[in-house]
C-alpha cells in the first residue's frame, strides 16, 4: 500500500460564482523535487482556468453546468484491493498470453511482468514506484511534456494523478507479447486521476492495451481526469488500444497527446462504451518526416450517455500520413459529438490526411453531431474528410425479414455490419469480442425498450 502524498484542506468558495469548482487544496509532499515542481505547476494552471462552458468553441455541444464539482472528494486508500476487480479482467484481452499486466486502483497496484520483458530492459511500472527507484526516467518523460495551457482537466490530472503507469522501450527493442493495464475506479462521489506515459526509443516496437473501467452502478456522480502522453521515436512502431467501459455514474475527461517522430508509426484504436459524460481530446502529431498515424474509434451510446470526441491530426513535417475512422451507434436519449481537424503546417509538403466519421442513429431522441475540418497551410498535399449521420436502411431490414429473420435480429446484424470496418482494424480477437458483446447487449436493451413501447 502506498502513502497518500498530499494533505486535503477544505475551504468555502466565494459566493456568486457561475459554477462551483473542486473544494480541495492539495499540499504536495513528493520527495522527488522534479515531480513536486511538475505537480505544483499543474495545480497552479488548474486554478487559473475556469470550468469550460458553451462560450468556448470546443465545448459548445457539451454542457457541464449541471455538474457540481464541489461535491467530488478524493478517494481514500482501500484494503480489499484484489476483491475490487471483476473476473472479466482475469483473461488478457490482447490474446492468450501477454508480456505483463498492471491492475490499478486509486491507491494500489498489482503487477505481473514476464521475465523476458524485464531482460529486454523494458520498463513497465507504476509511477509511484518509479519516482523512488528510477527518478531519472520519470524526469526524462515529464520534462518533454508541454500541455495545452487552456486545458483545465489535463492540468488536474497532472497535479493529482498520483496513480499511473510508465511504459519505456529502449532503442531497437521489439516486444512481440502485448502489455496490458486496467484502471478500476469504484465508489461514488469520488475524484479519480490517472497519468499514463509511453516512450519508445528509436527502432523499438510494442503493443499496449489500456482499459479504464468501474462498476455500472451508483446514483452519485464520480469524476475521472486522465492525462495520456505518448512519444514514438524514429522508425519505432506502437500498437495502442484503449478501452473505456466506465459505469454510467462517471464523468470522464481525458486528454491525450501522441507524437510520432521520423519514420515512426502508430496504430491507435479507441473503444468507448460507458460513462455518463465523456470529453476526450486526442491529438495525433506527426512531428518527423515520413511519420504515420492511424486512428480508429468505436462508440455505442444508450440511455442518457453523452460522448464527445475531439480529435486533431497534426502534420508538422513532410511526407507524413494520417488516417482516421470513427464509427458510432446511438439509442434512447443519448448523444455523441465528434469534432475532427486535420492541420497541415507550412513545412508539411506531401502530407496525406484522411478523416471520416459515420453514425447510425437508432432512436428518434438520439442525436449525433459530426464536425470535420481542414486547415491546410501549404501546397502539394492530399487531405480529405467526410461525415454521415443516418438511420437503419429499411430496405435492408425488409430484405432480411422477408427471408424469415426476426426484425430484432435483422437490425442487430445490420449494426454489426456497420461496425465491421472498425472491427477489421482491431488487432486482437479478445478486443473484438468485447466490442461485439457490447453491441449485442445494447441492441438487446434497445429491442426490449422498443417492444415495451409497442
Amino acid at each position: 500500500m502506498t502513502e497518500n502524498s498530499f494533505i486535503i484542506h477544505r475551504k468555502s468558495r466565494a459566493s456568486g460564482e457561475v459554477q462551483s469548482d473542486l473544494n480541495i487544496t492539495p499540499v504536495f509532499t513528493d520527495t522527488n523535487p522534479f515531480v513536486q515542481q511538475y505537480r505544483q505547476k499543474a495545480w497552479r494552471r488548474y486554478l487559473s482556468l475556469s470550468i469550460p462552458d458553451s462560450s468556448q468553441e470546443h465545448w459548445r455541444r457539451t454542457n457541464l453546468r449541471g455538474i457540481d464539482f464541489s461535491t467530488f472528494k478524493l478517494a481514500e486508500p482501500t484494503e480489499n484491493f484484489q476483491e475490487q476487480f471483476p473476473r472479466i479482467f482475469d483473461a488478457p484481452v490482447a490474446g492468450k498470453e501477454n508480456g505483463g499486466t498492471i491492475l490499478l486502483s486509486p491507491f494500489d497496484a498489482k503487477k505481473n511482468v514476464a521475465p523476458q520483458v524485464q531482460k529486454k530492459g523494458i520498463i513497465f511500472e507504476t509511477l509511484d514506484s518509479l519516482k523512488v527507484t528510477q527518478p531519472q526516467i520519470i524526469e526524462k518523460v515529464l520534462s518533454r511534456i508541454d500541455h495545452d495551457k487552456t486545458a483545465k482537466f489535463s492540468a488536474l490530472a497532472g497535479a493529482l494523478g498520483l496513480q499511473g503507469i510508465l511504459l519505456y522501450v529502449p532503442k531497437n527493442v521489439r516486444l512481440e507479447l502485448p502489455l496490458q493495464s486496467i484502471f478500476w475506479a469504484a465508489g461514488e462521489g469520488l475524484l479519480h486521476s490517472l497519468q499514463l506515459f509511453v516512450y519508445l526509443e528509436e527502432g523499438s516496437s510494442v503493443t499496449y492495451v489500456h482499459e479504464s473501467s468501474s462498476p455500472n452502478a451508483g446514483s452519485s456522480l464520480s469524476l475521472h481526469a486522465a492525462l495520456i502522453d505518448v512519444y514514438v521515436g524514429p522508425d519505432a512502431h506502437l500498437n495502442l488500444v484503449e478501452l473505456q467501459s466506465w459505469g454510467e455514474n462517471i464523468v470522464n475527461f481525458t486528454s491525450e497527446n501522441v507524437q510520432v517522430d521520423r519514420g515512426g508509426s502508430v496504430d491507435w484504436v479507441f473503444g468507448a462504451l460507458g460513462s455518463r459524460l465523456t470529453k476526450n481530446v486526442s491529438n495525433l502529431s506527426m512531428i518527423g518526416a515520413g511519420a504515420t498515424g492511424k486512428m480508429s474509434g468505436f462508440y455505442f451510446t444508450d440511455h442518457v450517455q453523452h460522448l464527445d470526441h475531439d480529435t486533431q491530426q497534426n502534420h508538422l513535417a513532410p511526407n507524413t500520413t494520417s488516417d482516421l475512422l470513427f464509427k458510432g451507434a446511438l439509442t434512447d436519449n443519448s448523444r455523441s459529438v465528434w469534432q475532427g481537424m486535420i492541420y497541415v503546417s507550412p513545412e508539411a509538403n506531401k502530407a496525406d490526411g484522411y478523416q471520416a466519421n459515420r453514425n447510425l442513429v437508432l432512436s428518434k431522441n438520439a442525436r449525433a453531431d459530426s464536425i470535420p475540418g481542414l486547415e491546410i497551410l501549404t501546397d502539394d498535399v492530399r487531405c480529405t474528410h467526410g461525415a454521415t449521420v443516418g438511420k437503419i436502411d429499411e430496405d435492408q431490414v425488409f430484405y432480411l425479414t422477408s427471408r424469415g429473420m426476426p426484425r430484432d435480429d435483422a437490425e442487430r446484424l445490420i449494426v454489426e455490419g456497420f461496425f465491421e470496418p472498425i472491427m477489421q482494424r482491431i488487432p486482437f480477437e479478445g478486443v473484438r469480442k468485447r466490442f461485439q458483446n457490447a453491441i449485442k447487449e445494447k441492441m438487446e436493451r434497445y429491442a426490449a425498450v422498443a417492444t415495451a413501447k409497442d
